[in-house]
């Protein structure tokens, strides 16, 4: 790409961005940098000093940083760091301090001096953190500056500890962390009401003085932020956006965390483009919703004012383009999900034979069956096909303690009741609340209390699916190891989980899979889940005729909807459906008013879906289409 092509193509961005295909290529270049500047430093006998960040984004090029000194020798003997902040209070010991996670990432593995590592002191005294502060900064200072920042970004914007608000010349302090950092920040601590409402941080001024720095950023959910951050105002509401100010600075982003950037969402407005069938879709319902405007009235002047005059010129005239791509929205809706029956399917999502289909909805919590497709779900059991469902993982960490001593409270009255000996379990309650008396935040429940609560869950799943249709020997409870492991472990996934998959994929022989594609889910365990779901169906369609003719469907709605363009089968829901997949997600008592971990999204897990599903179907009325009730979306899975 020429220069001035490449200009054209982000002129829309602030600063400079590099965008990589996936994190693990992102990590390797940066660490590759950090390397260069220790080896350029070392050569002239030279300390370099780093500024270090924590969380999930640079772990992977720290990961790379350990492999270049163990394989090629790396030395960082001549580095010192300064990490960016530190939650207060703090001990240096916690598994959540910033401390604990440098050493188990980074310093543990190196051959550093731990004389020269800097992690801002969360034991201290409140009034001996200013002359901390200061004297934190008088270090830097001494030793030049930092040669080298690396940042993450939070979804407020921040930067380091940097909230909302935060002047573009702070200095090193103590801060109060905004609600949505410590809602990310809830799983870690073993709930939000566990995490520090402070924090020691570095400040954006002082971040400034670095002769580079890199702000990296992963994945989709962090699309939103980094677009304001690069291509919007510059604003104490969103700190990350003072980088503009700097001729330093260069973002790095995977190519989810790059979607949102003009020139990767509505690229139409900055260069020409390769207008295939999925950017036509794309650009037209964009279109047609900046406007307010059906997709059929939509005209030519329309098109030339909006970017789109290449398109119009090319596959025009406009109003033919108009009526294809709503054709093309029209034929996602159906009110079979698995197919009509003796009907023409070339028009349809689904295929119309066989008639009755075995079907797998897989979810990967025990209530996202419901909470995501609950109408689908029981429209499919309506309509007679042969439907299990498949709970992937007990979701055991999502129970509220008191809830597991009531359950436990009434198997004891019971067995009173019918006069039958509760001493062991008596017992096993009373350790249960001597347990729960003294546990620590994060703190891993005993086997006993985990048991306890995978049954709550259990019990609360057997009831949803017996509501959407099913009996007891259609609902099958996987409990794959992964999720059990993953509290201990790093990498959880095993064959076992695979094998255990695939195995209930032989049994049942489905026409159609459904897995949730809601990647965005805080937990991670959606795309574990997913994941797990492909490696087992990758490995059968190379043995299996019967997979030949399977079709994976993906369903988002407990946290995140598909896009309009993205969408390839739309389930309309009637008032009454609505109604009865409320019911449904009612059975998850666990789950409601206030559920373990409920993200960023203060409703109700039936409540947000509620409103999904129905902004759903208002985008399809706005966009000329049929109006209803609500709808629930899927994309196909293409092997």
């Amino acid at each position: 790409m020429s220069r001035l092509n490449l200009l054209e193509e982000t002129r829309f961005e602030k600063l400079p961005v590099t965008v990589y295909p996936n994190p693990d290529i992102a990590s390797k270049k940066v660490a590759r940098r950090i390397a260069d500047v220790i080896i350029s430093k070392q050569s002239s006998n030279e300390n370099t000093v780093l500024g270090l960040a924590t969380g999930v984004t640079p772990i992977g090029v720290y990961t790379e940083l350990i492999r270049l000194h163990k394989e090629e020798g790396l030395s960082f003997k001549n580095v010192i760091t300064f990490n960016l902040d530190e939650y207060y209070p703090m001990r240096p010991t916690s598994e959540q301090s910033y401390v604990a996670f440098m050493k188990e990432h980074l310093f543990d593995h190196i051959d550093i001096d731990f004389n020269n590592v800097h992690i801002p002191d969360g034991t201290l005294p409140l009034d001996q953190i200013p002359t901390f502060c200061i004297e934190y900064e008088r270090k830097i200072s001494e030793l030049g500056g930092l040669d080298l920042q690396i940042l993450g970004i939070g979804r407020t914007g921040h930067i380091g500890f940097n909230e909302p608000g935060s002047a573009p010349n702070s200095g090193t302090r103590l801060v109060t962390l905004d609600d949505l950092t410590r809602s990310d920040a809830a799983r870690d601590f073993g709930g939000k009401a566990n995490v520090p409402t402070k924090a020691i941080t570095m400040g954006i001024g002082t971040i400034f003085k670095a002769r580079q720095i890199i702000l990296m950023a992963w994945n989709r959910k962090k699309a939103p932020i980094i677009k304001k951050a690069v291509e919007g105002e510059i604003s104490s509401d969103v700190p990350a956006t003072y980088l503009q100010l700097s001729n330093n600075v260069e973002f790095v982003l995977d190519q989810d965390a790059a979607d949102e950037l003009t020139r990767f969402d509505t690229p139409w407005l900055v260069k020409d483009c390769v207008w295939d069938e999925q950017m036509v879709k794309k650009a037209v319902i964009w279109l047609a919703r900046t406007l307010k405007k059906p997709i059929l009235k939509l005209t030519e002047e329309d098109y030339n004012n909006h970017g789109m005059a290449q398109l119009a010129t090319e596959q025009g005239p406009v109003y033919n383009i108009n009526v294809h791509i709503f054709n093309v929205m029209q034929h996602t809706i159906t009110g079979w999900p698995g197919g009509k029956p003796n009907a023409d399917d070339s028009q349809r999502p689904e295929r119309a034979e066989p008639a009755k289909k075995r079907v797998i909805i897989f979810s990967p919590h025990p209530d996202d069956d419901v909470i995501s497709m609950g109408g689908t779900f029981i429209r499919l059991a309506d309509h007679g096909h042969d439907v299990h469902v498949a709970y992937q993982t007990s979701g055991n960490t999502a129970v509220w303690d008191d809830d597991a001593l009531r359950f436990v409270e009434f198997a004891i009255d019971f067995g009173k009741k019918q006069n039958t000996d509760s001493s062991k379990l008596e017992n096993l309650y009373s350790d249960m609340r001597r347990f729960l008396e003294t546990k620590q935040p994060n703190q891993s429940d005993t086997p006993e209390i985990l048991t306890v609560k995978a049954l709550i869950r259990k019990g609360e799943a057997m009831a949803g699916a017996r509501f959407a249709g099913l009996d007891d020997q259609h609902i099958h409870f996987l409990d794959l190891p992964f999720y059990d492991r993953g509290k201990t472990q790093k990498n959880p996934v095993k064959e076992d989980d695979i094998q255990k998959t695939m195995e209930l994929l032989q049994q049942i022989k489905p026409h159609q899979i459904f897995a949730a594609g809601d990647f965005a889910d805080p937990h991670g365990t959606h795309k574990v889940c997913f994941d797990i779901i492909i490696n087992a169906m990758k490995r059968l369609r190379k043995t299996e005729e019967w997979t030949k003719d399977c079709w994976l469907w993906m369903y988002r709605g407990a946290w995140h909807e598909f896009e309009a363009h993205e969408i390839e089968m739309a389930v309309p829901l009637s008032p009454q459906e609505v109604e009865r997949k409320r019911y449904a997600i009612y059975k998850h008592q666990s789950q409601k008013d206030r559920p373990v971990f409920p993200g960023d999204d203060s409703r109700e897990f039936w409540v947000r879906a509620e409103d999904r599903t129905r902004e759903t179907a208002q985008i399809y009325d706005q966009l000329g289409l049929a109006e209803y009730e609500a709808m629930e979306t899927f994309v196909r899975w293409k092997f």
